[in-house]
């Protein structure tokens, strides 16, 4: 696991120790992991939805859904 150092502004903190404080992390560290996988899994979600909304006005979707995915998770 690669460690990453970033600057946040003071609410952010705020709102990662209220986030630890309520039990949805451990750390610090946990609560940033966490924002940042749900936002991945959203960005995926968002890929398929845009692709089914594309097919739907006439765009053409065509291979294995789950490759589609880990492709643009991949990409991401």
């Amino acid at each position: 696991m690669t460690t990453l150092s970033v600057p946040i502004p003071s609410h952010l903190e705020e709102f990662i120790r209220r986030q630890i404080k309520e039990g949805r992390g451990a750390n610090k560290a946990d609560v940033v992991r966490r924002a940042i996988t749900r936002l991945s899994e959203e960005e995926a979600v968002n890929a398929v939805l845009r692709s089914e909304r594309e097919a739907t006005l006439g765009g053409i979707l065509s291979g294995n859904l789950r490759e589609l995915v880990k492709r643009y998770r991949d990409n991401a």
